[in-house]
């Protein structure tokens, strides 16, 4: 199953595919301005979103997060930067975060640990790996 299987993508039309939106996203996601996934990650526990973060980073179903709580855990400029990236709306890119960022956390944690140090850097450098491959 292919990761953009797994979310309903809302760019349509922008003319950005989903694979490239994920490679921003996680560019976005390894950032040291949020410090890193766990310093992302506990931005969303932050907003008293510790269960929906430990059901990404879990092995059972993700539970969703809305585009506020995105905009919210992230913050405004960090979104427009990426959306200005993209070449999409800031409003439409927290919208298609709030779909990708509990998949990309999923996929990042396959044994329900956030990898840390040189086992996150492969984490990620497999997952572009295998959004470039879609």
């Amino acid at each position: 199953m292919s990761l953009f299987d797994t979310f309903a993508s809302v760019l349509g039309s922008t003319g950005v595919s989903p694979s490239r939106f994920a490679n921003l996203a996680l560019g976005l996601i390894h950032s040291d301005r949020h410090g890193g996934l766990e310093g992302l990650l506990d931005r969303f526990r932050d907003l008293g979103l510790d269960d929906t973060v430990r059901s990404w980073v879990g092995t059972g179903k993700n539970l969703t997060v809305s585009r506020d709580d995105v905009i919210r855990a992230i913050g405004m400029p960090h979104i427009a930067e990426l959306a200005q990236a993209a070449g999409i709306p800031p409003e439409l890119a927290a919208t298609e975060l709030s779909s990708l960022l509990p998949q990309l956390v999923d996929r990042m944690t396959p044994t329900g640990k956030v990898p840390q140090g040189e086992h996150l850097e492969q984490a990620l450098s497999a997952l572009k790996t295998r959004i470039g491959m879609i």
